[in-house]
């Protein structure tokens, strides 16, 4: 996916999140968050947006920028929230691919940011609708595409980032195949080494844990989430996959 793809996905999810809490309220708890309520899960959104637009506007080589405080009512939580997301969107929208930009992993461009910020925001986007639907959530949310997108995302990028700080401690070899993409990739995993992802480079058969299903399953499946994924083999090296 191209840069300028992500921001109507960044877009439609946050609007999509929105709905979602408007629908349920601010008290209403996050199943898939343990401890949140959906005013916590606006809080992080918003908060996150406002640091991601202030990334956008500072140098690649620059310091870490400090995030904004937010208010604290709700009705003014959610206009200053979605006042954020339009602003970053629009920055995103006016920018490359190639834009530089500080980022915390990864490339420091726009580029990053666009396809990180859509992902953070659908991943949370599902969060709201497990506050709305508890676990009658529609098995496809998201198309295929982009869900596989975010799948080689967290896979290539913020895997990495997370084991730099809790290092994995299982050795195995885990497959994951999207069959609706048609797409696959290969994660090996040693303790203490960042892990290794790529194309399935040896036979199908020794691998040690295989999740299989529609792009949109193993989307949810990475991140941790509710899925219908079907996976086979060693359970507990997907299980204990560090998530941000």
């Amino acid at each position: 996916m191209d840069h300028l793809d992500f921001v109507p996905h960044l877009r439609t999810e946050y609007a999509a999140l929105r709905a979602a809490a408007l629908a349920v309220g601010p008290d209403a708890p996050v199943p898939t968050c343990p401890g949140w309520t959906i005013r916590d899960l606006v809080d992080h959104q918003a908060r996150t947006h406002s640091w991601a637009l202030r990334a956008l506007r500072t140098p690649a080589d620059g310091e870490r920028p400090r995030p904004e405080d937010r208010p604290a009512d709700w009705d003014e939580l959610l206009a200053w929230g979605q006042e954020k997301l339009a602003e970053l969107a629009d920055t995103l929208a006016g920018g490359t691919s190639d834009t530089p930009a500080w980022s915390f992993v990864g490339p420091r461009t726009f580029g990053f940011w666009s396809r990180r910020q859509a992902h953070e925001t659908a991943v949370h986007r599902l969060d709201a609708e497990h506050a709305r639907h508890g676990t009658e959530v529609p098995s496809l949310l998201f198309d295929a595409g982009f869900a596989a997108d975010g799948v080689d995302e967290y896979l290539t990028w913020m895997l990495t980032h997370v084991t730099r700080r809790r290092p994995v401690e299982r050795a195995g070899r885990v497959l994951f195949h999207a069959a609706d993409a048609g797409r696959a990739w290969e994660l090996r995993l040693t303790p203490g080494e960042p892990p290794v992802v790529g194309p399935i480079t040896d036979s199908a058969t020794d691998e040690d844990a295989t999740v299989a299903g529609t792009a949109d399953a193993l989307y949810r499946a990475v991140w941790g989430r509710p899925t219908g994924a079907i996976t086979s083999g060693d359970r507990s090296l997907l299980d204990g996959l560090p998530r941000p």
